[in-house]
């Protein structure tokens, strides 16, 4: 499937910010499932300094610095990317998930010791007794890795509802398992913590999620949304990607942007500015299938 791209992100201030630094995540990454075609960030004004690297992750980051007043900072992603669908074993077949863990906690490869950074507490991964307990009801002793992570997966989806007023970015883990509530980050933050706990590798993942309008009604401009899910190691396979909030293992409707230890690693926009005074935030996502029937395609909301 390909799909054209645009995440715009636009800052409105009351007062003039005189001076803002940032860092963005926001261009997509190639992956064994998902080649990119072309990308473009688009940033407004033209900041006077622009550099691009990548972060530790293989993920591509961008820092600029905006140094005239402003009232609007409006930053925008274009990409053009194909997304197949992954070559995955039998989730049945997949080595015991206790086995997995001690060759992590013994890793005797550079690629073992590399994968196991992910099996460790991060800025927004804290070892809970509550979410061991919780996972253990999936990972019975031999169960084979990709099976128990998926029963995981479809438990967070049945469990806990998906509700934006219930968290915010900063809310803990500990909070998320005990209202039962939460968004597509909560979810994957509760997962890695869970898996984390047990000793096994994984990481979180940010991207995009091609959604479809109500039925009868028209797909609207920027009704697409950023999401998260997260990836777990698996001996022979590789990393295999899991999204407890649709209790799914992602196929061709999943953009990928970055993955890291955790939301911390990948926030597809920060920075520091000066002035400003009181601010509002806009962000709009389109993902759009280029062979999309015109009937597909989103319309501008209007009052």
């Amino acid at each position: 499937m390909q799909y054209s791209v645009r995440h715009s992100t636009t800052y409105q201030y009351s007062d003039p910010v005189v001076i803002c630094q940032n860092q963005a995540h926001l261009s997509l990454r190639n992956t064994p499932q998902q080649t990119v075609a072309q990308s473009v960030l688009l940033i407004s004004p033209e900041p006077v300094i622009r550099r691009t690297w990548y972060d530790p992750f293989g993920n591509e980051v961008c820092y600029f610095s905006i140094e005239e007043p402003l009232h609007e900072l409006d930053v925008t992603a274009r990409s053009v990317v194909d997304v197949r669908v992954p070559e995955l074993p039998d989730l049945d077949r997949t080595p015991a998930w206790d086995e997995v863990r001690r060759q992590l906690q013994q890793p005797l490869t550079d690629e073992l010791r590399l994968i196991s950074q992910f099996c460790f507490e991060s800025p927004f991964i804290t070892f809970l007794p509550e979410a061991d307990e919780y996972a253990f009801a999936s990972f019975e002793p031999g169960r084979p890795l990709l099976s128990a992570v998926m029963d995981l997966t479809q438990r967070i989806f049945s469990e806990f509802k998906y509700s934006p007023a219930a968290t915010a970015i900063s809310t803990p883990t500990r909070e998320v398992l005990e209202s039962r509530a939460g968004v597509c980050q909560d979810f994957a933050h509760l997962q890695i913590t869970c898996l984390r706990s047990l000793g096994l590798a994984a990481r979180y993942v940010s991207g995009y999620l091609l959604t479809d309008p109500p039925p009868g009604q028209p797909k609207l401009t920027g009704a697409d949304a950023s999401h998260a899910w997260l990836s777990v190691y698996c001996p022979g396979t590789g990393w295999v990607d899991f999204d407890p909030t649709n209790s799914c293992i992602p196929q061709t409707r999943h953009v990928t942007i970055a993955w890291g230890r955790d939301y911390s690693d990948v926030t597809p926009l920060k920075g520091v500015f000066f002035g400003g005074g009181q601010q509002s935030l806009n962000v709009a996502v389109d993902v759009i299938p280029l062979d999309a029937e015109p009937s597909q395609l989103p319309v501008e909301y209007s009052n």
